[in-house]
């Protein structure tokens, strides 16, 4: 055995028992210039929603069909009747840079109205994002206000590698301007050990039978990537929580792994 991956395994343990409100579903870690994986965790390979990690993909949509221009065109007002459940932040004039850092859902549901359902579909085949479903709920007609919340579309942590990995290669068929815009506006952070890490996190809740939203089981998700020197490496987090907890299993899930990715990422 690898000495290397054990002890990363025995760190990602050591994590899961210590976080008893929630499991880890998958850690996937892939080297940008190679073919395989430098970490696997868990099961990678089951779709859930995307959550709001969906925004990476929808940016690149976004400035590729000329919906967005730049990182403050355009800024579109708060509206009554608008979701709010994200507080005052939701609540300001938003431009793409705001809707990244924010997670603001009313931003995307504005964008993938304007864009429509054929155009998200056609981007997200030929993306290879997950199902590329945006009809929604079924019997609902929702799919431009929710698909990718718990609903239609679904991604699993390999395929959201594969895409990522795909966006800092720059080999998705978009635009040069929509791929270095989107790899602006993601957000970054500085961590020990010298990564810059960039990232999106992402938090939804599965439905029961009834159609109401668990919110015990809470799915949290954060992809991105990592960078230091000329090395870069692709990741996705995902975990459910198996009770309610404060905040969002998205933050938790990205507090955690940056964590833990300086020791992951040790000696590479």
């Amino acid at each position: 055995m690898n000495p290397r991956l054990f002890a990363a395994g025995m760190l990602l343990a050591t994590s899961m028992a210590s976080t008893a409100e929630a499991r880890t579903i998958c850690t996937l870690i892939a080297d940008q210039a190679g073919e395989g994986t430098v970490l696997q965790e868990g099961d990678c390979d089951s779709r859930v929603t995307p959550a709001s990690t969906f925004k990476v993909a929808l940016s690149l949509i976004g400035y590729d069909s000329g919906y967005l221009k730049d990182e403050h065109e355009p800024t579109l007002a708060f509206r009554k009747g608008y979701v709010d459940w994200g507080g005052d932040n939701w609540k300001q004039p938003t431009d793409a840079v705001r809707w990244m850092k924010y997670s603001v859902v009313w931003f995307s549901q504005q964008m993938t109205k304007a864009l429509g359902e054929t155009t998200l579909r056609d981007y997200a085949t030929k993306f290879g994002y997950g199902n590329a479903d945006f009809s929604g709920d079924p019997g609902k007609n929702n799919g431009l206000e929710r698909a990718w919340i718990a609903s239609s579309l679904k991604i699993s942590p390999r395929e959201q590698v594969a895409f990522l990995k795909k966006l800092v290669n720059r080999q998705l068929p978009v635009s040069a301007h929509a791929t270095d815009m989107t790899l602006k506006v993601v957000e970054e952070r500085r961590i020990s050990g010298g990564w810059t890490v960039h990232g999106k996190t992402g938090a939804a809740f599965p439905r029961r039978a009834d159609g109401s939203f668990d919110e015990t089981r809470g799915w949290g998700w954060f992809v991105g990537w990592a960078e230091k020197g000329d090395r870069t490496f692709v990741f996705a987090r995902l975990i459910q929580d198996d009770r309610k907890e404060p905040g969002t299993p998205g933050v938790r899930a990205r507090d955690a792994f940056l964590g833990e990715l300086p020791s992951l990422l040790a000696g590479r």
